[in-house]
């Protein structure tokens, strides 16, 4: 940071996309919007600002013309985005969170960043709150100045800078900001943090913040080290399918090990992170259980499943009820109940006669390519290694009284002499 108040050095930027600052009318969002502004390296690239109107607060929509008058003092275009808050399942400051994320992946085009204004003492506070949690390296490294975000990144450039120094900054500019009431509310967690817990510790220790910054980058050093140990383990136990973990390299690591590469695997499929329970119930119920016993573990939308010799990962997907049945002309995906969808891609039109979805019932017979006698269709799913779970989701395609595709698994003689014949594949979304 420089000496003089007037100036703020920034974290290198992840890549040279366009920038986008978070922007409430907070003091600290301010800050970061008026020094990016006058970057001029910043606004060749292309600057923008976001503001999402929650509507929690009665003055919100003040709130929102506040970040707008800023903006066009500032000449940054402003994006003003709506949200409904859904406080199902989550505490306030969770699903207002999510609300705001989600709002900031909608706007963000492919190799945007997001630029956001924590800062060190943010950072302490988190390191604090990771610990009261008793996490591990991976949560005590805390904020990253930078990680992948969205269809882009989020950026952090002033992640090294104290709160102090920022507010050196406002006043020696003169900005205006916006107070958010809620911000001394002491009954949340991090507001009890900053208001009573780190001024208390920085009586005692005048550098507590800056040292608790500093042991969450420590522990980020020492949180990449062993992650690109997991993903050597994680790629000894890989197959071709990404959601699932061949059993027997997984046996050969110790239970520590074991249980960081299925967080890192659970990671890379985006789904619901695996909690300490989770490795639990894998460690006692899952590697050890018979190959065709179908054990499973599920945790909030997902489910990790044993079935021979592998793990098997994905969103937890209802059956397909036995009594659904539709009509598809191929023209457009058609969507299954489970939130998948079926697509004919390649043809120049649909099917010359609209076909019949229905679920597997049982005892479904197909002809396949280069045979003229049918097969159960049972043995076949079984002989390609498809999953019971996966059969149950599995929807059925029929030319009149014959079974012409299951999914884009399997297909009929007819099917495939047809599809090859229209330079066209069928393909089976998973919901």
């Amino acid at each position: 940071m420089d000496a003089a108040p007037t100036s703020l050095d920034l974290l290198p930027a992840p890549t040279a996309g366009r920038v986008w600052v978070a922007f409430s009318g907070g003091r600290d969002s301010t800050v970061l919007l008026h020094r990016l502004a006058a970057d001029i390296a910043i606004r060749a690239r292309g600057l923008g600002a976001l503001h999402v109107h929650h509507g929690l607060m009665d003055e919100a929509d003040a709130w929102a013309e506040h970040c707008a008058q800023v903006c066009r003092t500032l000449d940054v275009p402003l994006r003003i985005a709506r949200v409904r808050v859904d406080r199902q399942g989550e505490g306030p400051e969770a699903a207002a969170r999510t609300a705001r994320h989600a709002a900031f992946v909608e706007t963000m085009a492919d190799g945007d960043i997001l630029a956001t204004a924590h800062h060190r003492d943010d950072q302490a506070e988190t390191f604090l709150f990771r610990a009261l949690r008793a996490s591990g390296p991976d949560g005590l490294a805390a904020m990253r100045p930078w990680r992948t975000f969205g269809p882009g990144w989020l950026w952090r450039p002033l992640l090294e800078t104290p709160r102090g120094n920022l507010q050196a900054y406002a006043r020696a500019h003169g900005l205006a900001w916006i107070e958010d009431p809620s911000n001394a509310h002491t009954d949340l967690d991090r507001n009890f943090l900053r208001h009573e817990v780190l001024p208390l510790l920085a009586r005692r220790w005048p550098h507590a913040a800056a040292a608790f910054a500093r042991s969450a980058a420590l522990n980020a050093d020492t949180a990449d080290l062993l992650a690109r140990h997991d993903a050597r383990l994680l790629a000894a136990a890989a197959t071709a399918d990404p959601a699932a973990l061949r059993i027997d390299p997984l046996r050969a690591s110790d239970p520590a090990q074991r249980a960081r590469i299925l967080r890192r695997w659970i990671d890379t499929l985006s789904l619901s992170p695996l909690p300490a329970e989770g490795v639990a119930q894998i460690e006692a119920h899952l590697l050890d259980a018979r190959a065709d016993a179908q054990a499973s573990f599920a945790w909030q939308d997902a489910v990790v499943r044993r079935w021979r010799d592998l793990l098997h990962a994905e969103r937890l997907r209802p059956a397909l009820t036995e009594d659904w049945q539709a009509t598809w002309d191929g023209s457009a995906p058609c969507t299954l109940p489970d939130g998948g969808r079926l697509s004919l891609e390649g043809a120049s039109s649909g099917f010359d006669v609209p076909l019949t979805l229905t679920a597997r019932h049982g005892g479904e017979r197909i002809t396949l390519p280069g045979r003229t006698h049918t097969h159960a269709l049972k043995d076949v799913l079984q002989s390609l290694g498809v999953p019971p779970w996966e059969r149950r989701q599995l929807p059925l395609l029929w030319r009149q009284d014959a079974l012409w595709a299951a999914g884009d698994l399997v297909l009929s003689a007819d099917g495939d002499a047809w599809l090859r014949a229209q330079g066209a594949r069928l393909a089976w979304h998973r919901g």
